[in-house]
């Protein structure tokens, strides 16, 4: 782990190491005035800490852990005062809310306060949601959003006579499993206590607009939980409702109703308090806290850049997320008005800037629906939609989250639905979320049964590919997967450096593309891993190794005149940034023995825990030009 030598500017010694007792329900002035001290003092570092990883592009964010500071430090003197009560624990089920965890750690003296300067950055372990055994201090993997509730359910079974607290979120409590979990809470009479920040914010909207009727309160209390709603920002009403909540048995919700970024100008009550806050507001922030180090640090911060040059590729680099959602729109716009109404349906899970599909929103707000963190009943309703010949739903969320979407799938696929799915964020690049959002188990969406309705999996490894796919596969029946990486890619070039996916260049599903010829074997790859691997042929064979490469485009059809051809070469290599257990490589091999080909055979793929950062993430894979040059190299001896 990185430990910087640069001391943290803002004096954490200052925290005020107080006790609480929750029996006595009313602060004394003393108690009042020290965690107020200590809310203003952590609320301080979380803006500067996060901010640092604004300030290195490695993003982050800062509302959520903001927001929570007040109920955090009220748990941390509670759990200082009468331990034993408690599974002294922040489970917190909005595990991007990590600055907490980080914030606590280094406050207990489990983490240098200094460490917190690498927020987010590569190899400094503390990446962008807290994972167990990664990070000292930190005493739980929150995973993705809304998985925790279920988890803190069975602990406090395992500890019988103690509370257990889960932070929640109204964005994680729109999740389909925090239902589950209420009734079983309820029916066990577990003593669980939900402490839930309900700011009316997540990434794309206010959960009040886009889902209209749906209230965290009303819900929960639906289930049998006590509620104890009221203002987080009221600090002696928010300490009397812990306090009833702890000493009341059974589970309890305690609702603090807060704008998002409390008295940060420029953030407060708006969705961008979401994310890390910009570098100028959080230095005109700390400027009006007097923490004048900070905002120093802040403006000599170098933002770290990737300068290695990739031989085959151009110096043009875009999002193949973004350009999915102008390439649906380009189909789109080709259809009458009364046509798109009557078959097409777009679907979102509040995720519509990061997947593209605010391009379609903005062209055809009749055909979108603004929806909440619900993957598994979006995915469903756009395939509903997609029952029906000729009619298609549209899905998009995060690669990470198919693995939540499998049933729904099949599902879809036993009611011959046709839903285009655009997963985006797959593969491990530019990922500071770190392995929770690794989009690594793509494939599992192909489970259906090799006489099922046709599922299809495809992954376009530049923008122009990203085009001519959604053109070719838009109108087809069925259930069609198209991925792409949260990173931004470059153009893949022919040997003649023009655009290999440009001029009259058609996709066509299901046939693999030679993108370099090559005698002594082939490198097998898609997506972002296929630029790295291009820049690895173009290096071997410049030291005279003539291998070639392969762009498998369609992960689960099998190209017979392409398998052919790999098979009756020397070797083969598969590269891809997928879980090395689940990806193209763990069957690839088999498709080549069952055809009779016995080429040598290596399989590159993710296979260990994230190290955080962006670029960062392909060499600690062993993935990265040079590891997959160093592979080759094994392979032709």
């Amino acid at each position: 782990m990185t430990v910087t030598n640069i001391q943290f500017p803002i004096d954490l010694g200052a925290y005020k190491y107080l006790t609480l007792n929750p029996a006595n329900a009313t602060l004394t002035q003393e108690q009042r005035e020290s965690l107020k001290a200590n809310i203003q003092l952590s609320r301080d570092a979380i803006v500067f800490f996060t901010a640092t990883g604004a300030a290195r592009g490695v993003g982050g964010h800062t509302g959520g852990p903001y927001d929570t500071v007040p109920e955090v430090v009220i748990l941390d003197a509670l759990f200082r005062g009468t331990g034993e009560q408690f599974v002294p624990i922040f489970f917190d089920e909005a595990g991007h809310r990590v600055a907490t965890q980080y914030l606590m750690a280094a406050l207990h003296g489990d983490l240098p306060s200094e460490q917190l300067l690498q927020y987010r950055a590569a190899n400094s372990h503390l990446p962008g949601h807290p994972e167990l055994g990664l990070t000292p201090g930190v005493k739980f993997s929150s995973g993705r959003l809304g998985h925790m509730w279920p988890y803190v359910n069975g602990v406090a079974i395992a500890n019988p006579g103690k509370v257990v607290f889960c932070l929640g979120s109204d964005g994680s409590q729109q999740e389909g499993n925090d239902a589950e979990a209420a009734r079983l809470a309820v029916a066990q009479h577990l003593n669980v206590k939900l402490i839930i920040d309900d700011n009316d914010v997540t990434i794309a909207g206010h959960p009040s607009k886009y889902l209209p009727g749906f209230t965290v309160a009303k819900t929960l209390e639906g289930h049998g939980l006590k509620i104890l709603a009221g203002d987080g920002e009221d600090l002696d009403d928010l300490y009397r409702r812990i306090c009833e909540a702890v000493t009341t048995p059974g589970p309890i919700a305690v609702i603090n109703k807060r704008p998002m970024c409390p008295g940060i100008a420029g953030l407060e009550g708006s969705t961008h308090g979401h994310d890390v806050i910009s570098v100028e507001l959080a230095i005109k922030y700390l400027e009006s806290r007097q923490q004048t180090a900070a905002v120093e640090y802040i403006k000599n911060i170098q933002k770290p850049k990737q300068t290695y040059t990739f031989l085959g590729s151009s110096d043009k680099w875009d999002a193949n997320r973004n350009v999915f959602g102008d390439a649906v729109v380009a189909v789109l716009g080709r259809i009458s008005e009364a046509e798109r109404k009557e078959k097409v349906r777009v679907i979102d899970s509040d995720l519509e800037g990061s997947c593209g599909l605010k391009k379609i929103h903005d062209a055809y707000p009749e055909i979108f629906i603004s929806s909440g963190i619900m993957e598994r009943a979006n995915f469903s309703a756009a395939a509903g939609f997609g029952m029906e010949a000729g009619k298609q739903g549209i899905f998009a969320t995060f690669s990470a989250f198919l693995e939540m979407c499998i049933s729904e799938i099949t599902m879809a696929r036993l009611n011959y639905s046709n839903v285009l799915c655009h997963f985006s964020h797959a593969g491990i690049d530019d990922m500071a979320d770190n392995t929770c959002h690794f989009g690594l188990n793509n494939m599992f969406a192909d489970n259906g049964l090799d006489d099922g309705y046709e599922t299809r999996l495809y992954f376009p490894s530049d923008v122009n590919q990203m085009k001519a796919c959604v053109e070719a596969v838009f109108f087809d029946p069925g259930l069609r997967f198209i991925f792409s990486t949260r990173s931004k890619v470059p153009l893949i070039l022919d040997k003649n450096g023009d655009n290999f996916f440009g001029g009259n260049y058609k996709f066509v599903p299901g046939k693999d593309e030679v993108i370099r010829e090559g005698t002594q074997g082939y490198i097998i790859s898609f997506g972002e891993a296929l630029y790295r691997s291009l820049d690895a042929v173009e290096r071997l064979q410049q030291e005279g190794l003539d291998v070639g490469l392969i762009n498998k485009p369609t992960l689960n059809v099998i190209d017979e005149e392409m398998m052919a051809k790999i098979g009756n070469a020397p070797f083969a290599l598969v590269v891809e940034s997928f879980n090395r257990r689940t990806g193209l490589g763990s069957r690839f091999g088999s498709w080549l023995l069952e055809r009779g080909f016995t080429p040598k055979y290596a399989h590159l793929g993710t296979h260990k825990e994230g190290c955080g950062g962006l670029w960062e993430q392909f060499p600690h894979q062993g993935i990265d030009s040079v590891s997959i040059i160093n592979k080759v190299k094994d392979l032709v001896k």
